[in-house]
């Protein structure tokens, strides 16, 4: 909000070239938040996958968590005004290749009911 109020005095004070660069960072702060959104919920996503194919079973409260995950993945990575997607093809897929150690990670806390081996 405060970056708001800055924008708003440097318009005011006709320092255009300032409030540009204060727009750019703006957006780029703005595209930093959806893309950690995208990346906490691929790895929801990647450690109910992974649970699934370990344990070779499901539960319905995974299978909710995948759905949701998803849902909020494309709904996130979605540009409401201009169209388009924030990443494309190859950067979803880098992103989760990023999720999947800390997704493998929690699940081999949590499968087969939170017994762990090594």
């Amino acid at each position: 909000m405060k970056e708001l109020f800055e924008l708003k005095d440097l318009l005011l004070a006709g320092n255009i070239d300032d409030a540009l660069l204060l727009v750019e960072e703006l957006t780029e702060m703005s595209k930093d938040d959806k893309l950690n959104k995208i990346f906490s919920f691929s790895i929801i996503l990647l450690l109910n996958l992974i649970k699934q194919q370990a344990e070779k079973r499901s539960t319905r409260s995974w299978e909710v968590s995948i759905a949701n995950s998803v849902r909020q993945i494309q709904r996130t990575d979605k540009r409401r005004k201009t169209g388009g997607n924030y990443l494309n093809p190859v950067e979803l897929r880098e992103t989760l290749e990023d999720a999947y150690n800390s997704a493998l990670r929690q699940a081999s806390l949590e499968a087969f009911r939170g017994k762990y081996e090594a």
